[in-house]
């Protein structure tokens, strides 16, 4: 079975995301920094697919599969463990 977005929402510090599952995460907006940047009009303006979330004005994308693993933003540097 693939799990995928149904519904996407934000607060001031949270995206809740809806999946197919009956799931609803909640992801700190810390982890994308690009979206807690950005406006809330351009966080509204995504679309949705099969494997995530897509913002093409923001250059953003998301995997279900990684907000499942708790992955955030990969682009981030780590620090070294």
């Amino acid at each position: 079975m693939s799990i995928s977005a149904t519904e996407v929402k934000f607060d001031n510090d949270t995206m809740w995301v809806s999946l197919t599952d009956g799931r609803v995460l909640g992801i700190p907006l810390a982890w994308f920094p690009r979206l807690m940047l950005a406006k809330p009009a351009d966080r509204e303006n995504f679309e949705l697919s099969p494997g995530g979330i897509h913002w093409d004005a923001l250059d953003e994308d998301i995997s279900i599969k990684g907000l499942l693993e708790g992955r955030g933003d990969q682009a981030l540097k780590r620090p070294a463990a």
